[in-house]
């Protein structure tokens, strides 16, 4: 089933930069105050046990459905830590792009050709409307993650079906890769947004904050305060000034995952930074 997807980002290079590890944060609201290194608590999730929902494939056979669809996300979703295994999601998993990163485990069993055994994706799209509704949780999957579910050689037979019913459970996501922030390339001095990728654990976040003027004198001088930021769409958050004066870097940001756990990337977001580029930090979730 063809989804309509919203954006194609090309990816750009990416720039390290020293932070800090895994933080609790003293200044946020008290229900932030988790470790990041602990057991997740998706309910690992949330029931341990698998839940029933629907599955239909877009895009090439063998192809990644999107580039990054409706979550933004950069780069193709054809390449690493992606590698194509990806899905749109319907309402209940996209949560109006809150539900963006979070990686489930699907298996088809319903089907001569379906394995039984689940493979795992990362909801990287939403799927409003069509089949997408007729489920509880729907998933709208790349051909390639569709195919994944087929016995040896029978991806396209399994293809062939069109929709089918499965077994899906949400798993930590494990990306290999350290957490990645691009600067929207509509930012500038006064506005800042930024799309963030590949955090491990939850996969999903429920807020991102961020510290102007980093570095330690100037964080102890301004108090160390931390800004919430807001959705601005998909996996992307943003800043206005609110003051008539550019925001300040260096930036640091700090991420609440979608069960609570607060990772701090210290500045990560360097002075001179570029509008359109890519800063990588050295933190993430333990998966």
């Amino acid at each position: 089933m063809a989804t309509f997807v919203f954006a194609i980002l090309v990816a750009l290079p990416i720039l390290s930069l020293p932070v800090s590890g895994y933080e609790t944060n003293p200044n946020a609201p008290s229900h932030q105050n988790y470790t990041a290194g602990g057991r997740s608590t998706l309910a690992l999730d949330r029931g341990y046990g698998w839940s029933s929902g629907g599955a239909t494939w877009y895009g090439g056979p063998h192809g990644d459905g999107s580039e990054g669809g409706a979550c933004g996300y950069q780069g193709a979703v054809g390449q690493r830590p992606f590698s194509s295994m990806i899905a749109a999601g319907g309402p209940s998993l996209f949560k109006n792009g809150k539900g963006c990163g979070a990686c489930y485990q699907i298996k088809c069993t319903g089907n001569k050709a379906c394995s039984g055994r689940p493979v795992t994706v990362v909801i990287t799209d939403s799927c409003p409307g069509g089949a997408c509704l007729n489920e509880a949780a729907h998933f709208d999957m790349s051909g390639t993650a569709f195919g994944a579910m087929a016995n040896r050689g029978m991806g396209d037979r399994l293809r062939s079906a069109g929709v089918l019913k499965i077994q899906y459970k949400r798993v930590p996501c494990k990306f290999g890769m350290n957490v990645a922030f691009k600067v929207d390339a509509g930012s500038n001095p006064y506005y800042l947004a930024v799309l963030v990728q590949y955090a491990n654990g939850d996969g999903d976040l429920a807020a991102v904050h961020i510290m102007e003027g980093g570095g330690k004198s100037s964080q102890m001088a301004r108090g160390g305060r931390w800004t919430a930021m807001q959705q601005s769409w998909g996996a992307t958050w943003r800043l206005n000034s609110n003051t008539g004066q550019p925001l300040r870097p260096p930036f640091s940001i700090q991420l609440t995952s979608g069960s609570g756990k607060v990772l701090v990337a210290n500045n990560v977001i360097p002075s001179g930074w570029q509008a359109g580029s890519t800063y990588r930090s050295t933190v993430n979730y333990r998966a």
